[in-house]
């Protein structure tokens, strides 16, 4: 009988099989998807690349089952736009367990999410970035594997082509009914196609109604080697 792989050590597994998550993972919500992930979801406690045609192409809404299911508050890092307070109630994220993260340049967003995952006291991160040096990449990863936290970088399709320490990185591309998934690197063989994922849109983009406005989200502004929370 051929020796198991994962027999010898969690961590190891055959080129022709998807790896067993010998960490926590986080149930996707989409069996299609997590059907073609190693452990059978979003991996804990790790760093997940989420390449974008551009910002705000469902990733919220791809990611609304996970974020209902794990521990809170969820933070958000850099969001391109201001998050829609109406919407994230719409997607179950109650505001006063969201967190909007604003720094004023790249190097004070990557503190911040450093800062986010050693302290283990988010369930998740998800920070939008644009362009992110290989050896801040390697910090982001040793950072999120000290802790328990659901990390999604979201950063643009062009960085398809930069190596990366993430250990599961998908493209999103978005079409008629959701979203067109490519998986560019997991544990395990090369998926053989892409995943269709279906988005329902959020009720609020059909209402006809005027809305009365919804208070802000509260926003943490990092200042010298701390955060500090204001109001946008």
């Amino acid at each position: 009988m051929p020796l198991q792989a994962e027999s010898i050590h969690p961590s190891l597994w055959r080129a022709s099989q998807l790896a067993r998550g010998h960490g926590r993972v986080v149930d996707t919500g989409y069996p299609a998807l997590s059907n073609e992930l190693p452990g059978g979801g979003w991996p804990a406690g790790a760093l997940v690349d989420l390449l974008v045609q551009q910002a705000g192409v469902g990733e919220l809404r791809l990611l609304q089952p996970a974020l209902s299911a794990v521990v809170r508050p969820i933070v958000l890092l850099q969001p391109p736009h201001i998050p829609n307070a109406l919407g994230l109630g719409y997607i179950g994220l109650p505001l006063d367990e969201v967190a909007l993260v604003r720094a004023a340049n790249s190097g004070d967003a990557l503190w911040s999410a450093e800062q986010v995952l050693r302290a283990g006291t988010c369930g998740t991160l998800i920070f939008w970035a644009g362009h992110v040096k290989a050896s801040d990449l390697r910090r982001l990863h040793l950072a999120a594997q000290s802790s328990e936290t659901l990390f999604m970088l979201v950063r643009p399709l062009a960085a398809l082509q930069d190596s990366s320490p993430a250990v599961l990185r998908l493209a999103l591309r978005p079409s008629t009914d959701g979203l067109i998934i490519d998986v560019v690197k997991r544990r395990g063989p090369l998926a053989s196609e892409p995943i269709s994922v279906p988005l329902q849109p959020t009720p609020v983009l059909f209402s006809t109604r005027r809305r009365a406005m919804p208070r802000p989200l509260e926003e943490v502004v990092p200042v010298q080697g701390t955060v500090e929370p204001t109001h946008a």
